[in-house]
């Protein structure tokens, strides 16, 4: 495994330690199935698509795979991500359907009415100016062009101390806002229809199934390719997440908003 370079968030190994609790190509819950309920009943059928934050791949693969897409642009500001997601679009031989570009964080770096659809999933959670995001995908999409997206948010604006530790835990730049000021921000940018609908009971859930694997057979295989005190070490991120997300404070959620046209 390449040496981890420190200012990355996702250095090879949690990218693979991150596979191993979520599938191969996803760096957060859920899988294909999870990417299915963001999208919902819209039809991506010849769509031309933004993914900000790709990530590994595996969703860019399940946009096309499973939903059709017809063009799959995805961005991330990681090279370890997108190395891993160039194989993986390889060996799906979708590297015609699917281009994947590094950018640096800020503006979006296309022309206005791109796009018919910009999708993201718990990515944007390293973005804090959300008002500035929402402004940018709307310049992006084509009129009549919807955002889907989920992330992770919290249920208040005043975090908890618990929630204090397992950001610290996680180490990683969390820009969380709570639902109604995502709200906010589409309306100012000029969507319609927005809506948020929380995956807290699921997710509560789910993490319960996540740390039990990590703790078993899962974290053994891991800690062979990442090492036992890096497994250690997520498995105290898992512990902690499961009091923010049993109050409320810790609050998974779906978003979707459509660009009038």
């Amino acid at each position: 495994m390449s040496e981890d370079h420190p200012d990355d968030h996702y250095p090879a190994r949690m990218i693979a330690m991150l596979e191993a609790i979520w599938g191969v190509g996803f760096l957060s819950p859920g899988g294909p199935e999870e990417v299915a309920r963001v999208i919902g009943s819209h039809d991506l059928s010849g769509k031309a698509v933004l993914d900000i934050g790709c990530g590994a791949g595996g969703i860019d693969i399940a946009l096309v795979q499973n939903h059709g897409a017809a063009y799959v642009t995805g961005l991330d500001v990681e090279d370890p991500v997108l190395a891993r997601a160039r194989a993986l679009v390889r060996q799906a031989g979708l590297s015609d359907r699917i281009g994947l570009v590094k950018v640096a964080p800020g503006a979006l770096p296309f022309p206005p009415g791109t796009f018919d659809v910009v999708f993201s999933k718990d990515s944007i959670v390293h973005i804090p100016d959300k008002h500035a995001l929402m402004a940018d995908v709307y310049r992006v999409l084509k009129p009549g062009g919807w955002f889907l997206a989920s992330d992770w948010l919290i249920g208040t604006d005043q975090i908890s101390p618990l929630m204090a530790e397992y950001i610290a835990a996680e180490g990683l730049d969390f820009g969380m806002s709570t639902p109604r000021r995502y709200l906010e921000a589409m309306t100012a940018a000029g969507f319609e229809q927005g809506t948020t609908t929380s995956r807290n009971r699921w997710y509560r859930v789910r993490v319960r199934e996540e740390l039990a694997r990590l703790e078993g057979d899962v974290g053994m295989a891991a800690a062979r390719v990442v090492g036992r005190d890096f497994v250690e070490k997520n498995i105290g991120i898992w512990r902690s997440m499961i009091p923010v997300l049993d109050s409320g404070e810790h609050c998974p959620t779906h978003l979707a908003a459509r660009k009038p046209g």
